[in-house]
Protein backbone atom coordinates (compact mmCIF):
# COMPACT_ATOMS: atom_id res chain seq x y z
CA UNK A 1 0.00 0.00 0.00
CA UNK A 2 1.36 3.44 -0.93
CA UNK A 3 2.12 6.04 1.70
CA UNK A 4 -0.83 8.18 0.61
CA UNK A 5 -3.22 5.22 0.63
CA UNK A 6 -2.02 4.14 4.07
CA UNK A 7 -2.50 7.66 5.39
CA UNK A 8 -6.01 7.82 3.95
CA UNK A 9 -6.85 4.44 5.48
CA UNK A 10 -5.54 5.45 8.90
CA UNK A 11 -7.46 8.72 8.82
CA UNK A 12 -10.69 7.00 7.76
CA UNK A 13 -10.38 4.28 10.40
CA UNK A 14 -9.65 6.76 13.18
CA UNK A 15 -12.42 9.18 12.23
CA UNK A 16 -15.02 6.45 12.70
CA UNK A 17 -14.54 6.83 16.45
CA UNK A 18 -14.50 10.64 16.75
CA UNK A 19 -18.15 10.89 17.83
CA UNK A 20 -18.04 8.38 20.68
CA UNK A 21 -14.64 9.62 21.82
CA UNK A 22 -16.09 13.15 22.04
CA UNK A 23 -18.80 11.88 24.35
CA UNK A 24 -16.27 10.01 26.49
CA UNK A 25 -13.93 13.00 26.79
CA UNK A 26 -16.86 15.31 27.57
CA UNK A 27 -17.91 13.12 30.48
CA UNK A 28 -14.31 13.08 31.70
CA UNK A 29 -13.68 16.83 31.33
CA UNK A 30 -17.09 18.51 31.66
CA UNK A 31 -16.38 20.83 28.73
CA UNK A 32 -17.31 20.51 25.06
CA UNK A 33 -14.36 22.71 24.09
CA UNK A 34 -11.91 20.66 26.15
CA UNK A 35 -13.42 17.45 24.78
CA UNK A 36 -12.80 18.63 21.22
CA UNK A 37 -9.18 19.43 22.12
CA UNK A 38 -8.72 16.05 23.81
CA UNK A 39 -10.15 14.13 20.86
CA UNK A 40 -8.02 16.06 18.40
CA UNK A 41 -4.91 15.30 20.46
CA UNK A 42 -5.98 11.65 20.60
CA UNK A 43 -6.33 11.54 16.82
CA UNK A 44 -2.93 13.18 16.29
CA UNK A 45 -1.19 10.73 18.64
CA UNK A 46 -2.98 7.77 17.08
CA UNK A 47 -2.22 8.88 13.53
CA UNK A 48 1.46 9.34 14.37
CA UNK A 49 1.65 5.85 15.88
CA UNK A 50 -0.71 4.09 13.48
CA UNK A 51 2.04 2.31 11.54
CA UNK A 52 3.22 0.77 14.85
CA UNK A 53 -0.25 -0.27 15.99
CA UNK A 54 -0.02 -3.70 14.30
CA UNK A 55 -3.43 -4.77 15.58
CA UNK A 56 -2.12 -6.00 18.94
CA UNK A 57 -5.42 -4.85 20.44
CA UNK A 58 -8.73 -3.70 19.01
CA UNK A 59 -8.48 -0.27 17.42
CA UNK A 60 -11.31 1.03 19.61
CA UNK A 61 -9.59 -0.09 22.82
CA UNK A 62 -6.31 1.43 21.65
CA UNK A 63 -7.99 4.78 20.95
CA UNK A 64 -9.74 4.81 24.31
CA UNK A 65 -6.40 4.14 26.00
CA UNK A 66 -4.88 7.15 24.26
CA UNK A 67 -7.94 9.33 24.97
CA UNK A 68 -7.92 8.35 28.65
CA UNK A 69 -4.27 9.29 29.00
CA UNK A 70 -4.91 12.62 27.26
CA UNK A 71 -7.80 13.39 29.62
CA UNK A 72 -5.84 12.36 32.72
CA UNK A 73 -2.98 14.63 31.62
CA UNK A 74 -5.40 17.54 31.14
CA UNK A 75 -7.05 16.98 34.51
CA UNK A 76 -3.79 16.99 36.47
CA UNK A 77 -3.48 20.77 36.24
CA UNK A 78 -7.17 21.75 36.43
CA UNK A 79 -9.85 22.16 39.04
CA UNK A 80 -13.11 20.32 38.54
CA UNK A 81 -15.81 22.08 36.59
CA UNK A 82 -19.03 22.72 38.45
CA UNK A 83 -22.53 24.17 38.35
CA UNK A 84 -23.40 27.17 40.57
CA UNK A 85 -25.48 24.91 42.82
CA UNK A 86 -22.30 22.95 43.66
CA UNK A 87 -20.53 26.05 44.98
CA UNK A 88 -22.94 28.10 47.09
CA UNK A 89 -26.38 28.49 48.61
CA UNK A 90 -29.18 30.22 46.69
CA UNK A 91 -29.39 34.00 46.91
CA UNK A 92 -32.40 36.37 47.05
CA UNK A 93 -33.76 37.91 43.87
CA UNK A 94 -32.48 41.32 44.94
CA UNK A 95 -28.88 40.14 44.41
CA UNK A 96 -27.26 41.94 41.48
CA UNK A 97 -25.68 39.64 38.86
CA UNK A 98 -22.12 40.84 39.28
CA UNK A 99 -19.77 38.17 40.67
CA UNK A 100 -18.49 35.76 38.03
CA UNK A 101 -15.92 32.98 37.73
CA UNK A 102 -13.74 32.24 34.69
CA UNK A 103 -15.13 30.05 31.91
CA UNK A 104 -12.84 27.19 32.98
CA UNK A 105 -14.70 26.94 36.32
CA UNK A 106 -18.03 25.94 34.83
CA UNK A 107 -19.54 22.82 33.38
CA UNK A 108 -20.46 23.41 29.73
CA UNK A 109 -23.39 22.02 27.73
CA UNK A 110 -22.74 19.91 24.65
CA UNK A 111 -24.94 19.48 21.58
CA UNK A 112 -26.80 16.18 21.86
CA UNK A 113 -25.54 14.83 18.53
CA UNK A 114 -21.90 15.38 19.50
CA UNK A 115 -22.01 12.94 22.41
CA UNK A 116 -24.34 10.23 21.09
CA UNK A 117 -23.16 8.70 17.79
CA UNK A 118 -26.04 8.45 15.28
CA UNK A 119 -25.42 4.73 14.59
CA UNK A 120 -25.95 3.74 18.26
CA UNK A 121 -28.84 1.30 18.80
CA UNK A 122 -31.94 2.64 20.65
CA UNK A 123 -31.10 1.01 23.98
CA UNK A 124 -27.53 2.28 23.81
CA UNK A 125 -28.72 5.77 22.89
CA UNK A 126 -30.92 5.89 25.99
CA UNK A 127 -27.98 4.98 28.25
CA UNK A 128 -25.62 7.44 26.57
CA UNK A 129 -28.17 10.27 26.66
CA UNK A 130 -28.88 9.67 30.33
CA UNK A 131 -25.15 9.73 31.14
CA UNK A 132 -24.63 13.17 29.57
CA UNK A 133 -27.39 14.87 31.52
CA UNK A 134 -25.94 17.93 33.21
CA UNK A 135 -26.61 16.63 36.73
CA UNK A 136 -24.85 13.36 35.96
CA UNK A 137 -21.81 15.00 34.33
CA UNK A 138 -21.59 17.45 37.24
CA UNK A 139 -21.61 14.53 39.68
CA UNK A 140 -18.85 12.82 37.70
CA UNK A 141 -16.62 15.83 38.30
CA UNK A 142 -16.61 15.00 42.03
CA UNK A 143 -14.68 11.80 41.29
CA UNK A 144 -10.89 11.59 41.13
CA UNK A 145 -9.89 11.32 37.44
CA UNK A 146 -9.04 7.60 37.43
CA UNK A 147 -12.23 6.70 39.30
CA UNK A 148 -14.11 8.83 36.78
CA UNK A 149 -12.59 6.86 33.91
CA UNK A 150 -13.40 3.54 35.59
CA UNK A 151 -17.03 4.48 36.22
CA UNK A 152 -17.60 5.74 32.67
CA UNK A 153 -15.92 2.76 31.04
CA UNK A 154 -17.62 0.17 33.25
CA UNK A 155 -21.12 1.58 33.76
CA UNK A 156 -21.71 3.83 30.75
CA UNK A 157 -19.75 2.06 28.02
CA UNK A 158 -20.16 -1.42 29.58
CA UNK A 159 -16.51 -2.51 29.37
CA UNK A 160 -15.43 -5.60 31.29
CA UNK A 161 -13.26 -5.09 34.38
CA UNK A 162 -10.36 -6.91 32.69
CA UNK A 163 -10.57 -4.55 29.68
CA UNK A 164 -10.48 -1.48 31.93
CA UNK A 165 -7.59 -2.91 33.95
CA UNK A 166 -5.59 -3.41 30.74
CA UNK A 167 -6.38 0.12 29.55
CA UNK A 168 -5.29 1.67 32.85
CA UNK A 169 -2.30 -0.65 33.40
CA UNK A 170 -3.69 -1.88 36.68
CA UNK A 171 -5.33 -4.97 38.18
CA UNK A 172 -8.93 -6.13 38.07
CA UNK A 173 -9.00 -5.85 41.86
CA UNK A 174 -7.98 -2.20 41.64
CA UNK A 175 -10.61 -1.52 38.99
CA UNK A 176 -13.36 -3.11 41.08
CA UNK A 177 -12.24 -1.17 44.16
CA UNK A 178 -12.21 2.12 42.22
CA UNK A 179 -15.68 1.36 40.85
CA UNK A 180 -17.04 0.68 44.32
CA UNK A 181 -15.67 3.99 45.64
CA UNK A 182 -16.97 5.85 42.60
CA UNK A 183 -20.45 4.39 43.03
CA UNK A 184 -20.50 5.50 46.67
CA UNK A 185 -19.53 9.06 45.74
CA UNK A 186 -22.12 9.18 42.95
CA UNK A 187 -24.81 7.88 45.31
CA UNK A 188 -24.02 10.74 47.68
CA UNK A 189 -23.73 13.53 45.12
CA UNK A 190 -25.25 12.16 41.93
CA UNK A 191 -28.57 12.99 40.24
CA UNK A 192 -31.89 11.41 40.92
CA UNK A 193 -33.22 8.93 38.41
CA UNK A 194 -36.72 8.46 37.08
CA UNK A 195 -38.47 11.64 36.00
CA UNK A 196 -35.25 13.47 35.26
CA UNK A 197 -34.07 10.65 33.05
CA UNK A 198 -37.45 10.54 31.32
CA UNK A 199 -36.95 14.17 30.28
CA UNK A 200 -33.89 13.27 28.23
CA UNK A 201 -34.14 13.16 24.46
CA UNK A 202 -35.42 15.33 21.65
CA UNK A 203 -38.80 17.06 22.12
CA UNK A 204 -40.47 14.59 19.73
CA UNK A 205 -39.39 11.64 21.91
CA UNK A 206 -40.90 13.05 25.13
CA UNK A 207 -44.28 12.05 26.54
CA UNK A 208 -47.04 14.37 25.35
CA UNK A 209 -47.47 15.99 28.78
CA UNK A 210 -43.79 16.96 29.03
CA UNK A 211 -43.69 18.17 25.44
CA UNK A 212 -46.74 20.34 26.12
CA UNK A 213 -45.14 21.63 29.34
CA UNK A 214 -42.05 22.77 27.45
CA UNK A 215 -44.16 24.35 24.70
CA UNK A 216 -46.11 26.27 27.37
CA UNK A 217 -42.86 27.36 28.99
CA UNK A 218 -41.44 28.69 25.72
CA UNK A 219 -44.70 30.48 24.89
CA UNK A 220 -44.94 32.09 28.34
CA UNK A 221 -41.27 33.13 28.30
CA UNK A 222 -41.47 34.69 24.84
CA UNK A 223 -44.65 36.54 25.82
CA UNK A 224 -42.95 37.35 29.13
CA UNK A 225 -46.10 36.28 30.93
CA UNK A 226 -44.56 35.80 34.35
CA UNK A 227 -47.83 34.89 36.05
CA UNK A 228 -48.26 32.03 33.59
CA UNK A 229 -44.56 31.14 33.75
CA UNK A 230 -44.46 30.50 37.49
CA UNK A 231 -47.46 28.13 37.30
CA UNK A 232 -45.28 25.79 35.23
CA UNK A 233 -42.63 25.56 37.97
CA UNK A 234 -42.26 23.49 41.11
CA UNK A 235 -42.59 25.45 44.33
CA UNK A 236 -38.84 25.11 44.92
CA UNK A 237 -37.80 25.48 41.27
CA UNK A 238 -34.44 27.12 40.66
CA UNK A 239 -32.40 28.86 37.98
CA UNK A 240 -28.66 29.26 37.44
CA UNK A 241 -26.68 31.49 35.09
CA UNK A 242 -22.98 30.66 34.77
CA UNK A 243 -20.57 32.46 34.57
CA UNK A 244 -22.48 34.25 37.38
CA UNK A 245 -21.82 32.49 40.68
CA UNK A 246 -25.34 33.15 41.99
CA UNK A 247 -28.42 30.98 41.65
CA UNK A 248 -31.99 31.39 42.86
CA UNK A 249 -34.63 29.02 44.22
CA UNK A 250 -38.37 29.27 44.86
CA UNK A 251 -41.28 30.53 42.76
CA UNK A 252 -41.52 33.86 44.57
CA UNK A 253 -37.81 34.57 44.16
CA UNK A 254 -37.88 33.66 40.47
CA UNK A 255 -40.94 35.83 39.85
CA UNK A 256 -39.22 38.78 41.54
CA UNK A 257 -36.04 38.11 39.54
CA UNK A 258 -37.79 38.03 36.17
CA UNK A 259 -39.58 41.29 36.99
CA UNK A 260 -36.39 42.86 38.35
CA UNK A 261 -32.80 42.16 37.26
CA UNK A 262 -33.99 39.60 34.72
CA UNK A 263 -36.45 41.92 32.97
CA UNK A 264 -33.98 42.52 30.14
CA UNK A 265 -35.14 39.15 28.82
CA UNK A 266 -38.51 40.63 27.87
CA UNK A 267 -39.02 40.25 24.12
CA UNK A 268 -36.61 37.31 23.79
CA UNK A 269 -36.93 34.64 21.11
CA UNK A 270 -36.25 30.97 21.88
CA UNK A 271 -34.85 28.64 19.19
CA UNK A 272 -35.05 24.88 19.97
CA UNK A 273 -31.89 22.76 20.11
CA UNK A 274 -30.81 19.60 22.00
CA UNK A 275 -28.21 19.91 24.77
CA UNK A 276 -26.86 17.00 26.80
CA UNK A 277 -29.56 14.76 25.35
CA UNK A 278 -32.31 17.11 26.57
CA UNK A 279 -34.57 19.69 24.90
CA UNK A 280 -32.93 23.11 25.12
CA UNK A 281 -33.25 26.57 23.61
CA UNK A 282 -31.00 29.26 22.28
CA UNK A 283 -32.28 32.49 23.83
CA UNK A 284 -31.85 35.68 21.81
CA UNK A 285 -32.39 39.03 23.55
CA UNK A 286 -33.53 42.20 21.77
CA UNK A 287 -30.87 44.79 21.03
CA UNK A 288 -31.31 48.12 22.79
CA UNK A 289 -31.48 49.87 19.40
CA UNK A 290 -34.23 47.52 18.26
CA UNK A 291 -32.17 46.21 15.32
CA UNK A 292 -32.80 42.50 15.83
CA UNK A 293 -31.78 40.09 18.56
CA UNK A 294 -28.38 38.91 19.79
CA UNK A 295 -27.39 35.60 21.45
CA UNK A 296 -27.75 35.59 25.20
CA UNK A 297 -27.74 32.04 26.56
CA UNK A 298 -28.50 28.37 26.03
CA UNK A 299 -31.42 27.43 28.28
CA UNK A 300 -31.73 23.82 29.44
CA UNK A 301 -34.91 23.16 31.47
CA UNK A 302 -35.10 20.12 33.73
CA UNK A 303 -38.44 18.46 34.38
CA UNK A 304 -39.44 16.54 37.49
CA UNK A 305 -42.89 15.02 37.44
CA UNK A 306 -45.30 17.45 35.82
CA UNK A 307 -43.39 20.69 36.46
CA UNK A 308 -40.09 22.34 35.62
CA UNK A 309 -37.65 21.98 38.51
CA UNK A 310 -34.58 23.85 37.24
CA UNK A 311 -33.55 26.02 34.29
CA UNK A 312 -29.86 26.23 33.38
CA UNK A 313 -28.90 29.44 31.58
CA UNK A 314 -25.45 29.10 30.00
CA UNK A 315 -24.70 32.70 29.14
CA UNK A 316 -22.65 33.15 25.98
CA UNK A 317 -22.90 36.64 24.56
CA UNK A 318 -19.97 36.18 22.15
CA UNK A 319 -22.00 33.66 20.10
CA UNK A 320 -19.27 30.99 20.19
CA UNK A 321 -21.48 28.61 22.16
CA UNK A 322 -24.36 29.34 19.79
CA UNK A 323 -22.16 28.43 16.84
CA UNK A 324 -21.38 25.07 18.46
CA UNK A 325 -25.12 24.38 18.54
CA UNK A 326 -25.54 25.42 14.90
CA UNK A 327 -27.38 28.60 15.85
CA UNK A 328 -27.00 31.88 13.93
CA UNK A 329 -25.01 34.79 15.43
CA UNK A 330 -27.97 37.15 15.12
CA UNK A 331 -31.73 37.16 14.50
CA UNK A 332 -33.61 39.82 12.58
CA UNK A 333 -36.32 41.63 14.47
Amino acid sequence: MSGTAATDTATRDLELYRGELTGYCYRMLGSAHDADDAVQETMVRAWQAFDRFEGRSALRSWLYRIATNVCLDMLRSRQRRALPMDLSAPVPATTAPVATLPEAAWLEPIPGAAAVPPDTDPAGRAVLRDSIRLAFVAALQHLPPRQRAVLILREVLCWQAAEVAKLLDTSVVSVNSALQRARATMAASGPATGDAAEAAGSPDSLPDAKRELLASYVDAFQRYDIDRLVTLLHEDASISMPPYQMWLRGRDELCEWWLGFGSGCRGSVMVPVVANGMPAYGQYKPREDGAGLDPWCIQVPEITGSRISHIHHFIATDASLFSRFGLPPHLDG
